[in-house]
């Protein structure tokens, strides 16, 4: 840990930071997931889905960065590198030979789907750690990550 004038104790910033550093990797991973997604979708529905893909790729950076940014404030190491994200990424790796739009919209439903489950059991956690602020950026994650695979999921075909 970097030296801080932080008020929070080191016993609540170190798992923290864990916590953190475990969803930096999947929100990389995620964006990473989603531009796969976004470069090779085709169908009757390719620009919608296509430009939809892009945007959540877009906000799925911007999630990288406010997970890194509080880390950092808490005096953790970012730990970002494309490296360590395939190395410690929770989520289920893309399958890169898909193309049909059907298969991604059921393959980043899934990736949304996990990683909004881990954002919501991570609000619990850094609650009883006694970290509100980050249990506050994992209830925003949620939110808007569930707002993305309700998006995502209108685009499948009822049963």
């Amino acid at each position: 840990m970097q030296p801080t004038h932080n008020t929070l104790s080191e016993n609540i910033r170190n798992p923290t930071s864990n916590l953190l550093n475990k969803h930096l990797a999947a929100a990389i991973d995620l964006h990473g997931q989603l531009k796969q997604a976004h470069w090779n979708v085709r169908g009757p529905n390719f620009i919608a889905i296509h430009e939809l893909f892009d945007k959540i790729a877009a906000d799925a950076e911007i999630y990288s960065d406010q997970i890194a940014e509080r880390a950092a404030a808490l005096g953790a190491v970012a730990e970002g590198t494309v490296q360590v994200a395939v190395a410690n990424s929770f989520l289920v790796p893309y399958a890169l030979r898909i193309a049909d739009e059907k298969a991604h919209i059921f393959a980043i439903a899934a990736a949304l789907a996990a990683f909004g489950q881990s954002a919501r059991e991570a609000i619990g956690l850094a609650s009883a750690l006694g970290d509100a602020d980050t249990a506050d950026l994992f209830t925003e994650l949620s939110r808007a990550v569930d707002r993305h695979l309700w998006f995502v999921e209108s685009h499948a075909p009822p049963r």
